[in-house]
C-alpha cells in the first residue's frame, strides 16, 4: 500500500497529479493544508474527482468533512496527546502519528493506521532525521492492532528497505513533490511494490 501526503506550498497541477496517481493505483492521499481558508479547502477537495472521495484523508478543517463526503482523518501526534480524537471516533476512519516505535506499540485498535517516522533523513525537511532516524527500530513491533505506515525520505532507491523491515504500508512526500517527474517516481515505486497490502 502507498500513500502519499500533500506538500504544504502549492505545486503547479497539484490536483492533475494527484488524480494520475489515483488512475494508477495510489491508495490513500493525505491533504495536509493547515493554513487554507474553508473556502479555499472546498475548492481544493473539489478540484479533486469525486469518484476518490474515500480515498483522501484530512489533517484539519475537520469540521468539513462530512459536508466533503470525507471519512478519514489524521489526528497529529500532539492532538492525540490532548484526546482530540474522542470528538470523532463515530463515523470516521482515524490514524495518527508517532516518531517512536515504542510509542507506536501503544496505541489502541481505533487507529486504522499511524505513521513512523522519520525512517530516513526527510526529502522535503532538510536536515530532519539527518541523525535520528527510526528504520531499525521496526523489529521492535509489538503492535499488531495498528497498521505501521513508514514516512520520511521514502524514495524509489530506498523503500524496499521499508517493507523488508517490517512495514505494512509506505507513505510519499519529497520523493513524489520534489520530482520533476512525478507520475514517474510514484511508477516505478507502485510497479515494483512488492508489499502483501
Amino acid at each position: 500500500m502507498i500513500m502519499l501526503l500533500s506538500p504544504e506550498q502549492p505545486i503547479r497541477d497539484e490536483s492533475a497529479i494527484v488524480m494520475a496517481l489515483f488512475k494508477r493505483g495510489l491508495s490513500l492521499f493525505h491533504i495536509r493544508k493547515y493554513r487554507f481558508t474553508d473556502t479555499e479547502m472546498m475548492a481544493y477537495v473539489n478540484n479533486i474527482d469525486h469518484f476518490y472521495r474515500k480515498q483522501l484523508v484530512l489533517h484539519s478543517h475537520f469540521h468539513l468533512a462530512n459536508e466533503l463526503g470525507i471519512e478519514r482523518l489524521h489526528i497529529r501526534e500532539e492532538d492525540r496527546k490532548q484526546h482530540k480524537q474522542e470528538a470523532f471516533m463515530t463515523g470516521f476512519t482515524l490514524s495518527t502519528s508517532v516518531h517512536a516505535i515504542s510509542t507506536f506499540n501503544t496505541l489502541d485498535a481505533i487507529w486504522d493506521y499511524a505513521f513512523l517516522s522519520p525512517v530516513f533523513p526527510s526529502i522535503s525537511k532538510k536536515g530532519y532525521g539527518i541523525t535520528d532516524t527510526v528504520l531499525d527500530d521496526l523489529c521492535l513491533r509489538c503492535n499488531s492492532d495498528v497498521r505501521l505506515v513508514g514516512l520520511g525520505g521514502i524514495n524509489e532507491l530506498n523503500y524496499t528497505e521499508v517493507f523488508t523491515a517490517g512495514a505494512d504500508a509506505i507513505a510519499l512526500l519529497g520523493a513524489v513533490w520534489n520530482s520533476p517527474k512525478p507520475i514517474q517516481v510514484f511508477d516505478k515505486i507502485n510497479n515494483n511494490n512488492f508489499s502483501p497490502n
